[in-house]
C-alpha cells in the first residue's frame, strides 16, 4: 500500500525538481523568507509592512472585479456603480472593500512610515529602501486620486476640477498642462476614460514595480529593528546572526495573527461604518456630478488634507502649490537630514522625541484644518502648523548633530 505513495511523492519531487531547474523557487524561498533572517525584537509598529501588501492585494482583486460592471462614460460612470451596490450580486460588499481599501490602506503606509521615523529606517545603509518607499507614497497618492474621480458623483468631480486646476498656476505651460491632463477644455468624459486607464493599468502597475524594487532593497541590506543595531554584527559558529531569527515560519505566524486583527477591524468597518462618518465616502459624492451645481464645501479625501491645508495657508496659488510640493518633496531628503550618531528613537536626546512628537501632532492637526471650511482662523492656524511641519526637517540637522544620545546595546533588547 505504500509503493503508490511512494511514487506519486517521487513523481512530485522530480516535477519540482524540473521547475526548480529553470526556476530557482526554492533558492528564492531559501533566500527572501525561510533563510531570511529578521530581528528577534519585532514590535508592534513591524505588522504594517505586510499589512500595506495584504491591502494592495485586496484592492487589486476587488478592482478586477469592479472593472467588469463599471463603464468609464460620463453619461454612465455613476449609474454603473449604482448598478454595481444593487444589482450586482454583492457587488455592494466589493465596493466597499474597495473604498474602505483606499482608506485602509493610506492608514497601514502613515503608521509604516511613522515606524520609520522613529527607528531610523531611513538611516545607511536604508537610504534607497525610504526613498523607494517614498516614491510608492506618492504613487499610491495618484492612485488613490484617480481612483476617487472614478465614481463621477459630486465631489468625486469637483476634487478633480480643483486638484486639476492647481497645475494651472506654474507658470507658461500651467493652462496647455491643465488642458492636457483633462484632455479638454474642462473636466469631462476624456477627463474620466484617461484617468479610468490610468488607474487601472499605468499606475498599478508603477506601483507593483516600486514595491518589488523596495522589498529587494530591504533585503540587500537587512531590515532595521526597534534599537536601531546592526543585527548581522555578532553570529554564532555556523554564520548566523545571533539576534536575528529566521523570517518563516517565527514572523509568517506573526504577521498572520496581525492580518486576522486587520481583518476584523477591516470587516466591521464595511459591515457597519463604509463611510465612516463622511470620511471614507462623503455624502455629496452619492449624488451625480453636476458641472452646473458647486458643493457648499470642496474637500479632498481625509489622506490628502494635510497638504490641501497646507496649499491654503499660503494666500498666493503658486506659492500655495509649490509649498504643498515640498512638503513631499523634502521626505525624499530625511536619510541626509538626520546626522544622529544612532538610529532608533530610543537612544536619541530630548530634542529628537520633542521634534518627532510635535511633527505627528502637527500632520494630525492639519489633516483636520484641511477637513475644515478654510475660515480665517483655521488659515492663520494652518500657517502656524505649516511652520511647524517644515520646521522639523530644518531643526532635524542642528538638533540630531549636536543632542546628547545614549549608547547603543550591543545586542538587541526586547
Amino acid at each position: 500500500m505504500a509503493k503508490p505513495a511512494s511514487n506519486v511523492s517521487r513523481q512530485l519531487s522530480n516535477i519540482g525538481s524540473w521547475i526548480d531547474e529553470r526556476i530557482p523557487v526554492s533558492s528564492f524561498w531559501k533566500a527572501h523568507i525561510s533563510e531570511y533572517y529578521a530581528p528577534k525584537n519585532f514590535n508592534f509598529f513591524y505588522f504594517f509592512g505586510s499589512l500595506a501588501m495584504l491591502v494592495l492585494v485586496l484592492q487589486i482583486l476587488t478592482g478586477i472585479f469592479l472593472t467588469m460592471h463599471y463603464k468609464p462614460s460620463a453619461a454612465e460612470a455613476f449609474a454603473s456603480v449604482e448598478y454595481i451596490m444593487r444589482d450586482v450580486e454583492w457587488g455592494w460588499l466589493i465596493r466597499y472593500m474597495h473604498s474602505t481599501g483606499a482608506s485602509f490602506f493610506f492608514v497601514v503606509v502613515y503608521l509604516h512610515m511613522f515606524r520609520g521615523l522613529m527607528y531610523g529606517s531611513y538611516k545607511s545603509p536604508r537610504e534607497l529602501v525610504w526613498v523607494l518607499g517614498v516614491f510608492i507614497y506618492l504613487v499610491l497618492m495618484a492612485e488613490a486620486f484617480m481612483g476617487y474621480v472614478l465614481p463621477w458623483g459630486q465631489m468625486s468631480y469637483w476634487g478633480a476640477q480643483v486638484i486639476i486646476s492647481l497645475f494651472g498656476a506654474i507658470p507658461v505651460l500651467g493652462d496647455t498642462l491643465v488642458e492636457w491632463i483633462r484632455g479638454d477644455f474642462f473636466v469631462s468624459d476624456a477627463t474620466l476614460n484617461r484617468f479610468f486607464a490610468l488607474h487601472v493599468i499605468a499606475v498599478p502597475l508603477a506601483l507593483l514595480l516600486l514595491v518589488v524594487l523596495h522589498l529587494a532593497a530591504l533585503h540587500e541590506v537587512g531590515s532595521n529593528n526597534p534599537d536601531g543595531i546592526d543585527v548581522k554584527k555578532k553570529k554564532d559558529s555556523q554564520g548566523r546572526p545571533l539576534d536575528a531569527i529566521p523570517f518563516h515560519p517565527y514572523y509568517t505566524v506573526k504577521d498572520i495573527f496581525g492580518v486576522g486583527v486587520f481583518l476584523t477591524l477591516f470587516a466591521f468597518v464595511i459591515f457597519y461604518a463604509p463611510e465612516f462618518g463622511g470620511l471614507f465616502l462623503e455624502p455629496d459624492n452619492f449624488n451625480p456630478a453636476d458641472p452646473l451645481v458647486t458643493p457648499e464645501h470642496i474637500v479632498p479625501v481625509w489622506y490628502f488634507t494635510p497638504y490641501y491645508a497646507i496649499l491654503r495657508a499660503v494666500p498666493d496659488k503658486l506659492a500655495g502649490v509649490i509649498l504643498m510640493g515640498l512638503a513631499i518633496v523634502v521626505l525624499f531628503l530625511l536619510p541626509w537630514l538626520d546626522r544622529s550618531k544612532v538610529r532608533s528613537i530610543r537612544y536619541k536626546g530630548l530634542g529628537s522625541k520633542i521634534l518627532l512628537a510635535v511633527f505627528a501632532i502637527t500632520f494630525i492637526r492639519l489633516g483636520m484644518l484641511g477637513m475644515g471650511e478654510g475660515t480665517h482662523i483655521q488659515t492663520i492656524e494652518s500657517r502656524i502648523w505649516t511652520f511647524a511641519y517644515f520646521g522639523f526637517f530644518i531643526l532635524m540637522p542642528f538638533v540630531t548633530k549636536y543632542e546628547k544620545t545614549r549608547p547603543e546595546p550591543e545586542r538587541v533588547t526586547k
